[in-house]
């Protein structure tokens, strides 16, 4: 079965709804509603409640200054908490001034990269969808085709470029991850050369334009590991808005037909480790495997059979 359900950031109970974006005037009608909530972004950052845990502050439009963008991000499908079923959802991008006056205790501002598993199926694709809308209006202020200025238009989905009238659509970059598994069921694991030295994760890459999902899966291994692996198997996706990916899981296996050592590239991986279940159960005190939020973590938890420490 797919991982897509249990992963952290694939979680939702917003219903987009992309038909009401086109009407005219739509996002101010909700604007003035006393039942609406706004989501606060501020510098790829979401506000949290001061009092309650660990969850969004969504706040009724009256409260929330002027911002550079509005986005409308669709209603919630049931209730949860005091937020009724058919709530529309509204995401408010603010300048440094807006979002200090309003909250100047800078911890309230987190990430949803370390964040949003703690985080409920509401608030968890609220975030996600606010911060990958926010992160597309702060690049296209300007065409990328005439270089004229792109204003925002069906309730923040759409921006217009203003010299030729064209529409301009926000786009998801699409990554492959893979988990790579030898004859004898053991994973390949490498060490990025951002990373601190003692972080291990699958590897992954970036489609390359014109190629397949899984074509992606076979040069990603093979230019960062010189592995040459077989059969990609798709197994979940996730979004991944920092800023603005989409990273599709695959399981593939080792071709046995080609004999091969480990090879980082020594560009971006500077190690490569195989691991046993047994020997990475073994190591994690030595090692930082990818955080909770993240497809890599779910995968190796899939593959290990149990999950691992919270502290990893």
């Amino acid at each position: 079965m797919s991982l897509t359900p249990r992963l952290p950031l694939s979680r939702s109970r917003i219903d987009r709804d992309a038909r009401s974006r086109k009407i005219p005037g739509f996002l101010e009608s909700i604007w003035g509603r006393g039942d609406t909530r706004v989501v606060l972004i501020w510098g790829g950052e979401a506000l949290l409640a001061a009092d309650n845990g660990v969850a969004l502050d969504l706040r009724a439009p009256s409260e929330v200054p002027d911002s550079l963008h509005r986005i409308y991000l669709g209603v919630t499908t049931e209730t949860v908490g005091t937020l009724a079923l058919g709530t529309p959802i509204v995401a408010a991008v603010l300048d440094d001034e807006a979002a200090r006056s309003l909250a100047p205790d800078v911890a309230r501002w987190t990430s949803a990269r370390t964040l949003a598993h703690h985080l409920n199926d509401l608030d968890a694709g609220i975030v996600v969808e606010a911060l990958a809308m926010a992160n597309w209006h702060s690049g296209h202020s300007f065409s990328p085709v005439t270089g004229a200025p792109a204003l925002s238009d069906q309730a923040g989905w759409v921006r217009v470029d203003q010299s030729s009238g064209s529409d301009l659509f926000p786009r998801t970059d699409a990554a492959v991850i893979a988990l790579v598994t030898d004859a004898e069921d053991r994973i390949v694991l490498g060490s990025n050369a951002l990373w601190e030295s003692h972080r291990y994760s699958l590897l992954a890459g970036f489609v390359e334009p014109g190629e397949s999902l899984e074509a992606a899966v076979i040069r990603e291994v093979f230019e960062e590991s010189g592995l040459v692996v077989t059969n990609p198997v798709y197994v979940g996706s996730q979004p991944w808005p920092f800023p603005a990916s989409l990273m599709v899981g695959f399981r593939a296996e080792l071709d046995t037909a080609v004999a091969m050592d480990l090879r980082p590239d020594g560009t971006e991986i500077i190690d490569l480790r195989w691991f046993s279940r047994d020997e990475l159960r073994s190591s994690l005190g030595a090692i930082t495997l990818p955080g909770r939020t993240s497809i890599a973590r779910a995968m190796i938890e899939d593959w290990l059979g149990e999950s691992l420490p919270d502290g990893d």
